[in-house]
């Protein structure tokens, strides 16, 4: 499964320091093992899963679709307002 990054997704990883990026990897790998492990959303976010994870003590979300045998990160952040961000990314895509 070839992964493809969004470059709203690549900016938010070149800000996380080294042991948060280890976190993410071992995320990232566990969605290629099950892409299902993500929730899937459902009215103007139909496609796109979603799979939450803390770093540290923060709830982080992890947007990305399946497409094709490929799995193409879309976001990463915070809760916080997070959907919003989303759909508006989403909508100027």
């Amino acid at each position: 499964m070839k992964i493809l990054q969004s470059k709203s997704f690549r900016n938010k990883v070149k800000k996380l320091n080294k042991k948060e990026k280890e976190i993410l990897d071992t995320e990232v790998t566990k969605i290629v093992k099950d892409p299902n492990i993500g929730i899937e959303k459902k009215g103007d976010l139909r496609g796109v899963f979603v799979h939450k994870f803390k770093i540290h003590t923060v709830l982080y979300l992890l947007s990305y679709r399946i497409m094709n045998e490929n799995l193409a990160l879309i976001m990463l952040g915070p809760h916080e307002n997070y959907y919003r961000a989303l759909k508006t990314y989403l909508r100027n895509q």
